[in-house]
């Protein structure tokens, strides 16, 4: 099992905690998630703990998710009672303008929304680590209001540390956002999904290691008949095996190191591929969509893995 989420960073009770004692304040949840992980690694604990408010699901970074499947997506969805969901690709403000009249409907369809009286709206933001939580609030106020960014962002999870105070997005109507720090669940359904949400850089890639994440992603490409990266690095053909790889890259970049080899004559600096670092490489290139969009998820849409359970 894969457990970068025991680390302190991502423990889920203390930010949950504080989540729910803002609740009072909030009108509706948006919670983010990653295009390319549709159906695995959401935190099943934001529904249990954040109760019943009115919920639109974001899935953003469309931009690098392979969504010829879409509809099945929308329908699998739709099936575990998420009717309400939105892609988006903040980084290009795309679909953006959905949310906002989205969410307005929401909440005055809510049977919950009792403060008429009062014409401004705080909406909390959620979601796992480094899904675009901050990019989304940033999107919404180039969109709305026409000014810089408020929230930091990151390509690494942990950018945001505390639930912030209100930030707002919106004139008419007024509305403010509350950016909450990522919350992985306390433990994964599976070792594939805990692979997946490191592929989309949720957790740190040390604590998993990026060679290992690396094979898998090697896997997933060949899997999926993925071949732009036998291109991008120049390589002779498609491989499965990642330690071959990982040597092609490193000598194709010129990532090499000197090692310190224990000879019968005495110690003799040898020079090697740095596989590591190869395995960085491509795990970026993947990452910024270089080696094609893809769907991570497509052995639950095709029937083979139910969500987020022990293959």
């Amino acid at each position: 099992m894969v457990r970068p989420w025991a680390s302190n960073r991502y423990h889920p009770r203390p930010g949950l905690k504080k989540m729910q004692s803002r609740l009072k304040l909030v009108d509706c949840i948006i919670e983010v998630h990653d295009s390319r992980i549709p159906l695995s690694g959401r935190n099943p604990l934001f529904q249990e703990t954040l109760g019943l408010k009115p919920h639109l699901l974001v899935l953003n970074k469309m931009d690098l998710a392979d969504l010829t499947e879409q509809q099945k997506i929308m329908q699998h969805l739709e099936g575990e009672g998420l009717k309400n969901i939105i892609f988006t690709n903040c980084v290009k403000d795309e679909n953006i303008k959905q949310i906002i009249p989205k969410i307005t409907e929401l909440i005055g369809s809510s049977y919950r929304y009792h403060r008429a009286e009062n014409m401004e709206y705080c909406i909390m933001v959620i979601g796992v680590p480094n899904v675009g939580k901050s990019s989304l609030i940033n999107s919404l106020r180039r969109q709305h209001l026409k000014t810089g960014k408020a929230a930091r962002v990151g390509g690494e999870p942990g950018i945001t540390r505390a639930v912030t105070s209100r930030i707002q997005v919106s004139e008419r109507p007024l509305m403010f956002l509350l950016d909450t720090p990522g919350v992985l669940a306390p433990q994964i359904g599976s070792v594939e999904t805990g692979l997946k949400l490191a592929l989309c850089g949720t957790v740190l890639d040390h604590l998993i290691g990026e060679e290992t994440m690396a094979d898998y992603l090697l896997y997933i490409l060949n899997r999926h008949q993925m071949f732009r990266y036998v291109q991008h690095y120049g390589l002779s053909g498609a491989s499965d095996d990642i330690e071959c790889v990982l040597k092609s890259i490193a000598v194709r970049l010129g990532k090499t190191r000197k090692v310190k080899v224990l000879t019968g004559t005495g110690d003799v600096n040898v020079i090697q591929p740095n596989y590591s670092a190869a395995a960085r490489d491509f795990l970026q290139t993947f990452r910024s969509g270089l080696l094609g969009p893809v769907m991570l998820d497509r052995d639950i849409l095709q029937g083979c893995l139910p969500a987020d359970t022990d293959p």
